[in-house]
Parts: C-alpha cells; sequence; structure tokens
C-alpha cells in the first residue's frame, strides 16, 4: 500500500461527511477521533470568541502540515496577512497564530503537549488547550 497524502483523503468519497474527525500521520496512516456534542459546542463559543478578534479569520478544523504528518486544530485563528500568504491551500503549510485543541476524555496531557508543540514548530504563535469544562491553558513558544 502506498503512502496516502492529505489530498488523498480530501478528494475521497468514501470519507466525506464522516462522523469523526481525522487526521494524517507521518507515515501516512489515518488516525480517526469523534468528537462529542459538548466538544462541537465548545468549539463553536472558541469560534465565537475568536471571531472578535480583528485583522484574521477563524476556521474550524483547520489541517495543518507539521513534521508529525497532518495535523487538525479545533479551531484556528489566522490572520489576513498570513491567510494572504497562504491562500486556501489544504492542509496549511504554516499554522495559523492561534490553534486550539480541545481535549476529549481520550487525550492524555502528553498527547496535547505533543501536538502543541507541532503547531508550534509549524509557526503557531499560542495554541490553546481547552477541557470539556472550558479550562483553558495556552502554551506559547519556548523563550528564545
Amino acid at each position: 500500500m502506498s503512502t496516502l497524502r492529505w489530498s488523498d483523503i480530501v478528494d475521497n468519497p468514501l470519507l466525506q461527511n464522516l462522523p469523526f474527525k481525522i487526521e494524517l500521520n507521518r507515515w501516512g496512516k489515518i488516525e480517526m477521533s469523534p468528537a462529542s456534542n459538548q466538544h462541537g459546542a465548545l468549539q463553536v463559543d472558541l469560534a465565537t470568541e475568536l471571531k472578535k478578534r480583528r485583522g484574521g479569520r477563524v476556521l474550524v478544523e483547520c489541517s495543518i502540515q507539521t513534521s508529525d504528518g497532518v495535523r487538525v486544530a479545533d479551531v484556528a485563528w489566522v490572520s489576513n496577512a498570513r491567510l494572504k500568504r497562504l491562500g486556501w491551500c489544504t492542509p496549511f503549510t504554516e499554522a495559523p497564530e492561534i490553534c486550539v485543541e480541545i481535549m476529549s476524555p481520550a487525550n492524555t496531557w502528553a498527547e496535547m503537549h505533543m501536538k502543541a508543540g507541532l503547531y508550534l514548530a509549524a509557526g503557531a504563535q499560542q495554541v490553546w488547550v481547552v477541557g470539556l469544562d472550558g479550562k483553558r491553558t495556552v502554551i506559547n513558544p519556548p523563550a528564545a
């Protein structure tokens, strides 16, 4: 079997409208994670909060090419300048300025820190890790 690319997944009609989120790891393997209705409601709340920021756009289920394959941020805020530079490529080749991950019961803090590190390495300026209770941890890049 050949290694999948993100475009293979996006263009595959069998993978459209799935009831769960998928990501592609560095080996071209699809990873799936189901989201709860509570997760979806929190995603909308966070997107609404980020929409109040001027000078950019809010995206949900934002695909980002990382050093560990394509990861999908639950919510992201990208500046108009970065969006102009990137265009609407899928996945983004650079992370939006703010990437948000909502923890589900199946997630571990180690996994969330790993994903935060991937987003920061790909250019994010902040990563928010939000629990289903709404509590937020903000992770910034290490000081230079």
